[in-house]
């Protein structure tokens, strides 16, 4: 199956900086969105940290007999500890972290996807959008206890809570999971400062684009034009 994959980074219309990061490999075999958060120069700092781990160490051991669960497991825990590290290096960041989501497609095996935080991953197939990570945040355990609804979520002043993030001692398990694609599918890789300003049906609506570089600058521009409160990234890749 052949892969078609872009990505776009913007920071917005309100921030001076850009505290979002990502990657994407060139040969298809993993994709990382990255949200930094602790300051002007700590949110960078953690995503830049977490990105460039990520990748250093999935392109190490790619070709290696472990499993592809434990590699991505491996990758964003090592991630975790570079963060830490850096954080007690440099205590003016102490309070930086970050949000992941990571997609890979090893060969000979059904793609995977780790996340922690809120940067989300979309699967768009047959015109229809959904979202396939859960958000870790206070509002999202709120939906699904009941608590509030969805409407209410998208205005509610703690939704930008996090209750998982990298950068934090007690990160010691990340869940992975199997991603069932198919031929014509697309996958979204974000970060919140699209679904703020764009709901799930507008992103739909650009997802539908014939080219994914088109789609993911629509989106952008989109984002921005709803508010472009925080950074924006978005990373598509279309199975074709």
């Amino acid at each position: 199956m052949k892969l078609n994959f872009t990505g776009v980074t913007d920071p917005g219309l309100i921030r001076s900086n850009n505290q979002d990061a990502h990657y994407i490999d060139q040969q298809g075999r993993f994709f990382i969105v990255a949200d930094g958060m602790g300051g002007h120069a700590g949110g960078e700092q953690a995503s830049r940290i977490a990105t460039g781990q990520i990748e250093a160490y999935l392109s190490a051991n790619w070709d290696s007999s472990k499993p592809s669960q434990e590699l991505l497991k491996e990758a964003l825990l090592q991630a975790n500890e570079a963060i830490l590290l850096d954080q007690q290096n440099h205590p003016e960041r102490s309070d930086m972290g970050t949000t992941i989501v990571v997609v890979i497609f090893r060969p000979q095996e059904p793609p995977l996807y780790a996340h922690v935080g809120d940067s989300r991953l979309y699967r768009f197939r047959d015109s229809q959008l959904q979202q396939i990570t859960e958000d870790h945040t206070w509002i999202a355990r709120a939906i699904k206890m009941g608590e509030i609804t969805q409407q209410e979520a998208r205005i509610h002043p703690y939704r930008h809570v996090l209750s998982r993030c990298l950068g934090r001692e007690d990160v010691n398990q990340i869940d992975v999971q199997q991603l069932d694609v198919k031929r014509g599918d697309r996958l979204l890789l974000c970060s919140d400062g699209l679904t703020e300003e764009l709901a799930d049906p507008k992103i739909a609506d650009y997802l539908q684009l014939s080219v994914p570089k088109k789609a993911a600058v629509s989106l952008v521009e989109a984002a921005k034009e709803h508010g472009g409160h925080d950074n924006i990234t978005v990373v598509i890749v279309a199975l074709e």
